[in-house]
């Protein structure tokens, strides 16, 4: 298994790019399937980023950690299920060892081989806002982004089974350094949207959640997950992943310690994505704030803090359509969702989470390819992508195998990605209240009788049955168009 050290030996020439800043950028702006780049970090000091490197760093210093049981079963962890502890990454560490000392510290109640934690969505600006010169060990302007370093970074580290349930981000594209363990990713193109359940319970600005658990899908709750179309890859340290704007993923820590670096690439489709963040927001507030709270219903994710008032929710609103109007260019969006099936769907909701900052972007709004979906992005056009040994395609899987197994891409990156082998900016730093293991707060709207039938005793719809349908992604995304349309007029 790969470890924190596994990387390729130096080869002579190796500060050597395969691509320039300008390519680099012009492939994370144009492709449209997530892809690795390999041998593009070599020189950079966050590769020596490893979780006993850390530790020493931060000199004792207390991160947040979420912790999940190791158990699989149909529904996925979300956050609002699961547990937190304030703890040193020595503790974390010695946890994961298996040491005596934890049986007294922060992770005391926790089985190690029952537990898996997580310290993910760390803003590198804010745990290590005492030492700002770490923040020039990550180099982003590598890939085209001049000046964006570790203060435009988040920071990931997580035990074996740590995972972040299927969702997309509704801002932005993706770029995920790898520096420690391996990740196995399951990806999904923004045209399964439909196929995925898409929720907006639990709730939190920027992401869109699947109700499906990935790792074990119910396909008698969820039958059409069947007609997804996963991309899965095994990403290894010194790796970068891009992952596209809107498309789905599921990750999962498969080595005892991951450490994981991304940044949230701002695109000029996201102001149209503000809009209808916002729209979602006050419906989910207004909604969900008039109901009568259940002791099982945690709706709110704890990066959301609190439901925000309707005043507030429609200034928020409103703030995000005169930046929409502001930005060079901008036109009333065409049709989002005029197809619900295969790669052809446009899936345009809302993102990552630079929560209510709607002004435009400093380079100003060029329209970017990410805009369409993957249908539009012709074959002739992906031929020009200088796909190789430096820039790998994580390619769909075949029907045939199981939907847990990958192709991991080795760490010198000399075998190319198949299918058949295993393999908001960041959320807001957790101040709010912790919240600890509860039901799901989701109810199937329909339970059968053993012969298929509904059951008329069980068929009364929730609330999170409306808000399922009234925020569906293509239902806002005709919303904000109808809106965009009004303001303009």
């Amino acid at each position: 298994m790969a470890g924190a050290h596994s990387r390729s030996p130096p080869v002579p020439g190796e500060d050597v790019k395969p691509f320039t800043p300008e390519k680099t950028k012009e492939i994370v702006m144009s492709l449209q399937q997530p892809a690795v780049f390999c041998n593009m970090v070599g020189d950079w000091p966050a590769l020596h980023w490893n979780a006993k490197y850390l530790s020493a760093v931060l000199d004792g210093k207390t991160i947040q950690f979420r912790l999940g049981l190791k158990t699989v079963d149909l529904v996925p962890q979300f956050e609002t299920r699961c547990s937190y502890v304030e703890a040193t990454l020595e503790e974390f560490l010695a946890w994961s060892c298996g040491q005596p000392s934890c049986l007294s510290g922060p992770f005391s109640c926790y089985e190690y081989s029952k537990y898996w934690a997580y310290a993910d969505y760390k803003y590198i600006a804010r745990i290590f806002e005492d030492k700002p010169e770490i923040f020039q060990d990550i180099r982003w302007s590598d890939f085209g982004f001049p000046g964006r370093g570790g203060k435009e970074s988040t920071l990931w580290i997580g035990s074996e089974g740590a995972n972040t349930p299927c969702h997309l981000d509704s801002y932005g594209c993706n770029l995920v350094l790898q520096v420690q363990g391996r990740k196995r990713w399951h990806l999904f193109p923004p045209g399964d949207t439909s196929f995925l359940y898409p929720t907006r319970i639990p709730y939190e600005e920027s992401s869109v959640f699947s109700k499906v658990n990935v790792a074990k899908p119910d396909l008698k709750r969820f039958p059409e997950f069947r007609n997804t179309t996963a991309h899965i890859v095994t990403l290894s340290p010194g790796q970068v992943l891009l992952v596209p704007r809107h498309w789905w993923h599921y990750v999962e820590s498969i080595d005892p310690i991951t450490v994981s670096i991304n940044s949230w690439i701002e695109l000029d489709s996201d102001h149209e994505a503000r809009v209808e963040e916002a729209i979602t927001r006050m419906l989910v507030c207004a909604i969900k704030s008039a109901e009568n709270p259940s002791d099982g219903d945690v709706w709110l994710n704890p990066t959301e803090v609190e439901a925000t008032s309707h005043e507030i929710n429609l200034q928020y609103l409103n703030k995000a359509v005169s930046a929409y109007f502001k930005c060079p260019k901008a036109s009333v969006p065409e049709q989002a969702c005029s197809s619900s099936t295969g790669a052809e769907q446009r899936t345009s909701i809302s993102c990552k989470r630079k929560k209510r900052e709607v002004g435009c972007e400093p380079e100003g709004c060029r329209l970017l390819t990410h805009e369409f979906g993957f249908s539009t992005f012709k074959a002739e056009k992906l031929q020009k992508i200088p796909f190789g040994p430096h820039l790998i395609q994580v390619l769909p899987q075949s029907q045939e195998t199981s939907s847990m197994d990958a192709v991991a891409v080795e760490s010198d990156c000399r075998d190319l990605l198949h299918e058949n082998e295993e393999g908001h900016f960041g959320k807001s730093h957790r101040t709010g209240k912790r919240l600890v293991m509860s039901n799901d707060c989701e109810t199937p709207a329909h339970q059968m009788d053993p012969d298929g039938s509904p059951n008329a005793s069980q068929t009364a719809l929730s609330t999170n049955d409306l808000l399922d349908c009234l925020v569906n992604p293509c239902v806002i995304s005709l919303v904000a168009r109808l809106l965009l349309e009004r303001t303009r007029v």
